[in-house]
């Protein structure tokens, strides 16, 4: 009994050592395509359970890909190998599928007005140090930023100038002084980005720092001005032929919410009543005068054109006064007769335009 038992854990742990090594060695028919600096593997065998219609395809998917992943290991283990902080890591060799771009390529970015100076003039820009020393702390650190040298944010007392008023905080006017610089530098860099985009920095009151400044802008900064109050220049004063700002707007007025309900009801029932109504809520004489004068408007351009042809093919004057094409004195020949395009109707008579009309046109409600 017990040699048996002992074959029978002899035969179990060589069983267990084939189905690791099986697990490691996958056999394909077709060697797969290894691009290992994208973590890529390509597999063009066809796969056979898909193929022979397998009840449970979802098991042969993860059976494939686990074979698929078991090569791309073994091909990662065949790499060159270090130790970096305690951990084996491969070095991963340049990768040879060009994979597209999730994004288009950044485009370089536009010169400051500065950086064209410089390129003009062939000015060449000096690498500085990031540390400096600092005699106060007898230190090197860093030249800008946080524990900069000679920072004079830390100092706790300020020497008060000469010229400057003796009750004047000097802390508050380095603070401020700063706010400006770094309001200047922003300032700056909108105008490079404007620059570089061909645009013009906005404006509230429409005036530019630099450059003439026209007389619409000039007027529309007036304008702005004089609306930014409390009352919305309500109360300003004006001069004697100024006139009244277009566009201001109007303040809108609410009703309270709790307050007369008569009004409330009566507003409410005016809304049902026009609601129900069964008068049309479009003005037909005031429609059909609008389209009668845009008609009027159209037939009258017409008219204009067919002039200034008739005009056009009576040709120039000659000489002695005499037109081309036509007897002396008089003008070349209109289609139509004098007057523009007519019917044939006695003389001094307006003769009927086309659709109908009668003389002197349509009578209008």
């Amino acid at each position: 009994m017990e040699g048996q038992s002992v074959e029978e854990l002899l035969a179990k742990a060589e069983r267990d050592e084939a189905d690791k090594l099986q697990r490691i060695t996958v056999h394909k028919e077709l060697e797969l395509e290894f691009d290992l600096g994208n973590l890529l593997a390509s597999d063009r065998n066809p796969p056979s359970g898909l193929r022979h219609g397998e009840p449970n395809p979802e098991a042969e998917l993860r059976a494939l890909a686990r074979d698929n992943t078991q090569l791309l290991i073994n091909q990662l283990w065949q790499l060159p190998t270090e130790r970096v902080e305690e951990a084996l890591v491969a070095r991963l060799p340049e990768p040879t599928t060009r994979l597209p771009r999730e994004k288009p390529v950044p485009r370089p970015r536009p010169l400051t007005r500065w950086q064209q100076f410089a390129r003009l003039k062939g000015i060449r820009p000096k690498k500085k140090t990031n540390l400096v020393w600092d005699e106060v702390s007898g230190q090197w650190r860093r030249r800008w930023g946080y524990q900069r040298a000679r920072d004079d944010t830390k100092e706790w007392l300020i020497e008060v100038p000469g010229s400057a008023d003796p009750l004047e905080d000097q802390f508050a006017k380095r603070i401020q002084a700063k706010k400006e610089r770094v309001a200047k530098n922003e300032l700056n860099r909108l105008r490079n980005l404007a620059r570089a985009h061909k645009m013009r920095l906005p404006s509230s009151a429409g005036m530019h720092p630099t450059g003439h400044q026209s007389k619409q802008e000039l007027g529309r900064a007036l304008q702005v001005a004089k609306v930014s109050t409390a009352s919305v220049g309500r109360f300003q004063e004006r001069l004697p032929k100024e006139k009244a700002p277009r566009g201001s707007g109007k303040k809108r007025k609410f009703q309270p919410l709790f307050g007369d309900f008569a009004a409330e009801k009566k507003s409410q029932l005016e809304m049902l009543r026009v609601m129900n109504s069964k008068k049309p809520q479009l003005d037909v004489t005031r429609a059909t005068n609008k389209q009668m004068r845009e008609e009027d408007q159209e037939e009258a351009a017409k008219r204009r054109k067919t002039s200034q042809k008739g005009k056009r093919k009576g040709g120039r004057q000659g000489p002695g006064g005499r037109r081309k094409g036509g007897p002396p004195n008089q003008g070349g020949k209109r289609k139509g007769g004098f007057g523009g395009k007519m019917n044939s109707g006695p003389p001094g008579m307006g003769g009927k335009r086309k659709g109908g009309q009668h003389q002197g046109g349509r009578r209008r409600k």
